[in-house]
């Protein structure tokens, strides 16, 4: 197994998480995780639209609900995945990020990110509680330093060959241009 990194948002509501879910689902998808799995209210214009980024920016991520989220831990955790749940009330980052690694390498990784009230079931399934920091913050700022840590800043440089719309750095702004199909964003 190993290699694989599976998101689950806890408690997506449709109306009031919106913007916040469709924001940790691109910051999974930036910086390398896999996929992304929603619970709580099904939303099929959040899954459309992260569909349609990652038709227009490349890659293999996938996104898709889960009506059951207790039941989607078990059956992860059987198949042997780690299950980190990201809180602050978890030991810091900077004490297990290793761990964190070598379940990446070895096992793949379930991270969990909560929106409203997180139930106390999922601390207690969770592999480990990790904190990236024990002051309140957002579960996106969590969800990318956690990324970071796992793939010590290789995430960074990822680009896909199936992307068309890609991005050349600039240091004054950017141009558009469009080339063949593909559009560069300079």
């Amino acid at each position: 197994m190993g290699r694989k990194i599976t998101v689950l948002r806890l408690g997506h509501r449709v109306v009031r998480d919106q913007r916040v879910s469709s924001h940790v689902a691109l910051t999974a998808r930036a910086l390398g995780a896999d996929e992304i799995v929603f619970a709580g209210d099904h939303d099929p214009a959040l899954l459309e639209s992260i569909s349609k980024v990652v038709e227009k920016w490349g890659g293999g991520f996938k996104a898709s609900y889960t009506q059951d989220w207790r039941r989607f831990l078990t059956e992860r955790k059987a198949q042997g995945e780690y299950v980190v749940h990201l809180t602050m009330y978890g030991v810091g980052i900077q004490d297990v990020e290793e761990e964190l690694r070598e379940a990446y390498a070895t096992r793949g990784i379930v991270l969990v990110v909560g929106s409203s009230k997180v139930p106390i079931e999922v601390y207690e399934l969770a592999d480990i509680n990790v904190a990236v920091t024990n002051q309140p913050h957002s579960e996106i700022a969590a969800l990318a330093i956690a990324l970071d840590r796992i793939h010590q800043g290789k995430e960074l440089t990822i680009s896909y060959p199936d992307a068309k719309i890609t991005i050349k750095p600039s240091r004054l702004g950017k141009l558009r241009k469009k080339k063949n199909s593909r559009e560069e964003i300079n």
